[in-house]
Order: structure tokens, then C-alpha cells, then sequence
């Protein structure tokens, strides 16, 4: 068959056969007496075994390569193969996602666009000091940028300085951005998940402190006490026996003990309750009679003494009969160092009550 038919049969253009016939690739067995290419129906099929081998993604001189050498494996070639798919499909998808961005946006008009994709690529630069710029400078400007995407580049911000902006900038556009931060927070880098904490605690609301109760329970004990102590500044209970875990445990142990007292004054939880539970964890209860001390904490439940003196200062800030009652027991206690912290304490309580 003359080049014509062929083409007309295979959906092959005559420009490509005769590209083919000069690589080598799919040359005609014949030709002519004219002098005109004459294709076999050999050279059919191995036109259509080359059209095959292209749809997979393979360069010409692959494609000649594995029809001509007989020891040809194709393993090392359709891993290349995958991993540039892969890449293609990584590349769309990151612009889908810009160009959903752009989308959510709304921009009025082309200018708009432009300047929305400007603030996302200033947002996204390698400097720190220009993401941060770019917030701070275009306090008007990054409102038009969606929520969504400034929570994005935030879970991805190892400055500080620059992640503090974007907390502010999302602040004032948080629309999408409470389920971009609760993504965040399945994360497998810890990292990201506590930068997903400290953005969902400074937007607060009740989506917000939803998202924050499911990550309690975190591999990860940082990001257990941040979550704590912003669930317990937002007034939620659930936060209550991981803040009486970071007092006994010496862990921001201030900071859990004034958040545990912010429950108790907000209305949560009672004193009693925040007592039992700070006196449970220490050991064996507040009482005199009932707690041992030691100085290094052994394996036995006793509770050492750095553990109640901790215990002491929380219930100064959590205050009431019930932390009254239990200072009261440790001022009494057998360790002197113990006894008196209780004393001072519940002096300061009286001298307080009396002003």
C-alpha cells in the first residue's frame, strides 16, 4: 500500500509516516518502480505497535529502541514512565488548586486576578522577610485573598515572625480556613500540626474549637498542651484532665494551672471538681494522713515533693473551699518544704478574702 492508504487506514497523518520513515522508525518495505514509499502489512502492525508505545507516554527514540533490541526490558522505562505522570498529575493539581484560589477570590475583573496571583506568589516566596512583607503591606489587599489559601501557606511557615502576620492576616478573612487548619491537624509532621493549633486557637468559634477537641488525644505531647490550654481558654471542659497532667508533670505547669482556673470562673467545672482531680493525679488524695513524699517520685504512687508543690500553686490559682481545704492538709504535710509553700499560700488566700 502507497503512503496515502496507509495513513487513512492507521489515523496516522502522511507528515508523520514520512517523519517516521526518516528516524527509522517505521520505515516502507518497498518501493515503487515510481519511486513511491510501499508499505507492507508488516510495517502496518509495527506502525501500530509504535502509535501504542507514544500513547504510554514514550519518547521516539525509546519507542525505536524497544522495537528494535529484542533484549529490551521495559521495567526501568515504565518506572521513568510513572514517576513522570506523576509529576504531570502533581503540577495540575497544584494548578487546580491556584486556580480554585483565584476563583474563590471572585476577582471583579482581570486587574483584580492579577493582583490576588501577585499576593499568592509573595505569600509562597522563599524569603521570609518578603512572605512577611507581603502580608503586612498589603493590609487592604490580602483580604481579596482567600482564606483557604492564606491557611495553607500558614501550615507550611517555619518563621515565626511571618506565621504571626498570616494569623493576622487570616484572622481578617477566615472564610475556608478552619477546614484547611483541621486538615492540618492529621498531619504527619508534628510541626504542622501545632502551627494548625496556634492558627485554630487565635481564630477561635465553635468550628474551631471543634477541630481542636479531636486533636486531644495527639501522638504528640506539645500539641496536646497547646490544644489543652486553648480549649480551656475557650471555656471547654475537655481540656481539664490534660491541664491536670501538665501540672503534675511539670509542663507549663503555670500555664495549665491559670487556664484550669479560667475554667473554674467561667463555670465549666467547680473547684472541687479541678481539686479532686489535681489531687487524684498527685497520688493518693490531699490529705495529710494520706500523702508520702519523696524526693525523687519512686514507682510506689508516692508523690514527690516537686509534684506538690505544683499541686499547692495551681490551687492558689484555682481557689475555693475545696483548695482551701486541701492546702490545709498539706500545710500539715510531713515534708516542711511542702508545709510551709501550703502556709504562704493560704495566708495570701486570707489576706485576699480580707481586702
Amino acid at each position: 500500500m502507497l503512503i496515502g492508504e496507509l495513513a487513512r487506514r492507521s489515523g496516522v497523518s502522511v507528515r508523520m509516516l514520512r517523519h517516521y520513515d526518516s528516524l527509522g522508525l517505521v520505515s516502507p518495505s518497498g518501493r515503487t518502480p515510481g519511486g513511491y514509499r510501499e508499505y507492507a502489512a508488516t510495517d502496518l502492525r509495527r506502525l501500530m505497535h509504535v502509535e501504542s508505545l507514544r500513547s504510554l507516554g514514550l519518547p521516539l527514540a525509546a519507542v525505536k529502541r524497544a522495537l528494535d533490541d529484542d533484549g529490551f526490558s521495559p521495567l526501568g522505562l515504565l518506572d521513568e514512565l510513572r514517576d513522570s505522570a506523576r509529576r504531570r498529575i502533581a503540577a495540575d493539581t497544584d494548578l487546580l488548586g491556584r486556580l480554585d484560589e483565584l476563583r474563590s477570590a471572585e476577582p471583579a475583573g482581570w486587574e483584580d486576578a492579577v493582583r490576588v496571583v501577585n499576593l499568592l506568589n509573595a505569600v509562597r516566596s522563599g524569603s521570609g522577610a518578603r512572605r512577611q512583607q507581603a502580608v503586612l503591606a498589603h493590609d487592604g489587599g490580602i483580604a481579596a485573598v482567600p482564606g483557604s489559601a492564606l491557611a495553607e501557606v500558614l501550615l507550611a511557615e517555619e518563621d515565626a515572625n511571618v506565621a504571626g502576620a498570616l494569623r493576622w492576616a487570616l484572622a481578617q478573612n477566615p472564610a475556608g480556613g478552619v477546614d484547611v487548619l483541621a486538615a492540618g491537624l492529621t498531619a504527619a509532621d508534628a510541626g504542622t500540626r501545632r502551627r494548625a493549633v496556634a492558627a485554630l486557637a487565635e481564630l477561635g468559634g465553635a468550628e474551631a474549637q471543634a477541630a481542636l477537641r479531636g486533636a486531644l488525644d495527639d501522638g504528640d505531647t506539645e500539641v496536646c498542651e497547646r490544644v489543652a490550654v486553648a480549649l480551656g481558654s475557650a471555656g471547654d471542659a475537655a481540656a481539664v484532665p490534660t491541664l491536670v497532667r501538665m501540672v503534675i508533670d511539670g509542663r507549663r505547669d503555670v500555664e495549665a494551672a491559670e487556664t484550669l482556673a479560667r475554667l473554674v470562673h467561667a463555670g465549666p467545672v467547680t473547684a472541687d471538681e479541678v481539686v479532686a482531680a489535681l489531687c487524684g493525679a498527685a497520688g493518693h488524695g490531699c490529705g495529710a494522713d494520706t500523702l508520702a513524699v519523696t524526693d525523687e517520685g519512686s514507682g510506689s504512687g508516692d508523690a514527690p515533693t516537686a509534684v506538690l508543690l505544683r499541686v499547692a500553686q495551681a490551687m492558689a490559682e484555682v481557689g475555693g473551699h475545696a483548695s482551701r481545704q486541701a492546702l490545709g492538709a498539706l500545710a500539715l504535710h510531713q515534708d516542711r518544704v511542702v508545709a510551709t509553700t501550703a502556709e504562704v499560700i493560704l495566708r495570701q488566700i486570707a489576706g485576699g478574702d480580707a481586702t
